[in-house]
């Protein structure tokens, strides 16, 4: 299918090569942006054997021929694409925990943003493709990096901000926050669980993770049929 359309440099700019050079660098990450929006809506619904490179250009308005300029590879495309989403779902999930209260608000707004979506199973995917194409694995580990330094910051500012006291070190607890995330949400995808149902799991396995001395926050946050409980809350 042809594309509709093709991003170029403005002709009106070909004269200033430093204004063409901006424009082309922009153009190109408009593209860019666009094939792996496509890509990653295609590949979560049919997987990376369903969906040719022809089906994502068609979805991104581009040619093929673009696809492979950018990313070389139909795989090299479907880890970036899963890394990005990953790091998306990250910062939706720490954005969404900003307002918690308590360890326990804080440890629930962030499961229940990543149970919500399947980028952790896309992410997971991708980390099986790796095993056999290590040219990408630089890529994912990078990701992996990058989740658990502003995983660790996130929760270290919670921790000062409203004075909790941590189990763990935080990049402990952010390390293990993910690995119990990939865990649960594989095993649940295999086993046919619902979102409800992966949340439910996660923060069982979780565990107690910080606690708060407030007394007034802990019978408040304490449950009908929870008397047996330990005061502390939690927090990955």
């Amino acid at each position: 299918m042809a594309p509709k359309s093709v991003q170029t440099a403005p002709e009106t700019l070909a004269g200033d090569p430093k204004h063409a050079a901006r424009a082309t660098r922009t153009a190109g990450r408009q593209m860019r942006s666009r094939l792996l929006d496509g890509a990653s809506r295609l590949f979560k619904e049919r997987g990376l054997a369903g969906t040719s490179i022809s089906d994502i250009a068609a979805a991104a308005d581009a040619f093929p021929s673009q696809i492979t300029y950018y990313f070389r590879t139909k795989e090299a495309l479907f880890v970036e694409a899963a890394c990005r989403d990953m790091l998306y779902v990250a910062r939706a999930a720490e954005e969404a925990a900003l307002q918690a209260r308590t360890p326990r608000d804080y440890t629930r707004a962030l499961v229940e943003t990543v149970t919500a979506t399947d980028s952790v199973a896309f992410f997971t995917e991708a980390l099986t493709l790796t095993r056999r194409r290590q040219d990408l694995a630089p890529l994912v580990e990078r990701t992996i990096e990058r989740l658990h330094g502003e995983g660790m910051r996130a929760y270290a500012g919670q921790i000062e901000r409203h004075g909790w006291k941590s189990l763990r070190d935080p990049d402990a607890s952010s390390r293990r926050f993910w690995a119990v995330a990939i865990g649960v949400i594989v095993e649940g995808y295999a086993m046919g669980r619902s979102a409800k149902e992966l949340c439910s799991e996660m923060l069982r396995v979780l565990g107690d993770q910080a606690t708060t001395t407030s007394a007034t926050d802990s019978a408040r946050l304490r449950l009908v049929g929870d008397d047996d409980e330990p005061d502390g809350e939690i927090s990955p």
